[in-house]
């Protein structure tokens, strides 16, 4: 069977649509994005060749991930990548996926470490990296510790680091604190698991493939920032910095806790859909 550009996009944008509840702009850059891929071009060259016919291996390599993402298995997993901060990162199944809502958590970190000078930023559930990467790549002089309790996700965050040319990050496997021996940081940062346990989102979407111990956190989803709160203050230098990214509708609730733990400034930051989406307080 021959299929061109024009005749792929037109047939399968509507199943995508259908199949995943997808607004038809969103499936059409999903079925682009997984063309592209598969003939190593632009979306430019999408647009101006809806005639190019793919051959027999491309179309049939092509199948394969569309019927793969039919079924909902996310873009990034099939690509194996994901964009965050203007650098691109390695993802697997053992990773959360980078969301761009995650950026405010790094832009809210930059501002609180000197553009040069020594600094010390510990990003708590590194995953694949995102995170601390990209605070290092913008600090060059900052020391930055990442850890994570999944030695699977360490190695991928480390290949990306490998990748992007990033020296100047640590990776720890550790459950929290624990491998700490005392350490202490003027920045620590984490975008914890902080979905409640019983929340109907951990069965739809990318997230049904996404690590469960990377998402959910307990009856409110918040028992890792809590375990998190009893311990940081030990590891953060007089003035040092706390920063949460948490749900959507949990920011006065993290708020209070950490109040009711000692920190000063306590505030809560809009992403850019205007929702409370990091909470940070002083030390």
């Amino acid at each position: 069977m021959i299929y061109h550009i024009g005749e792929i996009l037109l047939l399968h944008v509507k199943r995508l649509q259908t199949a995943l509840n997808l607004d038809a702009g969103t499936a059409r850059i999903e079925v682009q994005i997984l063309l592209q891929a598969v003939l190593s071009v632009n979306r430019a060259y999408l647009l101006t060749h809806p005639e190019r016919v793919l051959t027999e291996d491309e179309f049939s390599r092509y199948s394969a991930l569309f019927e793969r993402r039919h079924k909902g298995e996310p873009i990034a997993y099939l690509l194996g990548e994901r964009e965050f901060y203007g650098l691109n990162f390695k993802v697997t199944p053992d990773t959360l996926i980078p969301r761009p809502d995650t950026e405010l958590l790094v832009e809210l970190a930059l501002q609180h470490i000197p553009q040069h000078g020594m600094c010390r930023v510990l990003d708590m559930g590194t995953g694949s990296g995102a995170i601390a990467l990209a605070i290092a790549h913008q600090r060059p002089d900052a020391k930055v510790v990442a850890l994570d309790a999944s030695m699977a996700a360490l190695e991928v965050a480390a290949e990306n680091a490998q990748r992007l040319g990033i020296s100047n990050v640590h990776f720890l496997h550790s459950d929290w604190f624990a491998q700490l021996s005392g350490e202490r940081f003027d920045l620590i940062v984490s975008n914890p698991p902080y979905i409640e346990a019983g929340d109907v989102h951990l069965s739809q979407g990318d997230v049904r493939f996404e690590p469960t111990s990377a998402l959910a956190s307990g009856a409110d989803g918040l028992d890792d920032i809590r375990r998190i709160l009893l311990a940081a203050k030990d590891h953060l230098n007089t003035g040092g910095w706390l920063m949460f990214e948490h749900g959507y509708d949990q920011a006065e609730r993290v708020r209070q806790l950490m109040r009711q733990h000692g920190y000063a400034e306590v505030a809560s930051m809009p992403d850019l859909s205007g929702i409370e989406r990091v909470t940070l307080g002083c030390a």
